[in-house]
């Protein structure tokens, strides 16, 4: 059993609602934490300062390509960062990630 971690970044809280509901109503991840963070990046050759949340998803390693491409029909940002960290995790845990997602 394998399953992975996806770090995705929001402009709020209410953005990533929407995408944590649709994933978990679809089943898609087991569960999400939320992150508060400060970003600092560069954009539009500057730059940017902007508070952020973070989403870090749980779910099977096989359903990475369908996060992204659900994350990507409705996340509002025009390049979303959608990361995928491979993890190791207590088997009874794996085991609940693997019951509650059905893809």
């Amino acid at each position: 059993m394998s399953i992975i971690a996806v770090y995705v970044t929001h402009s709020s809280e209410e953005e990533a609602k929407k995408i944590w509901n649709l994933l978990l109503e679809k089943k898609i991840i087991a569960c999400y934490n939320l992150l508060k963070i400060n970003s600092f990046y560069w954009w539009n050759n500057s730059i940017t300062n902007d508070n952020e949340v973070v989403s870090l998803l749980k779910t099977k390693k096989d359903n990475w390509e369908l996060i992204k491409d659900e994350i990507k029909k409705i996340h509002p940002y025009k390049i979303p960062c959608i990361m995928k960290f491979e993890v190791d995790a207590n088997e009874d845990y794996e085991e609940w990630v693997e019951r509650e997602t059905i893809y």
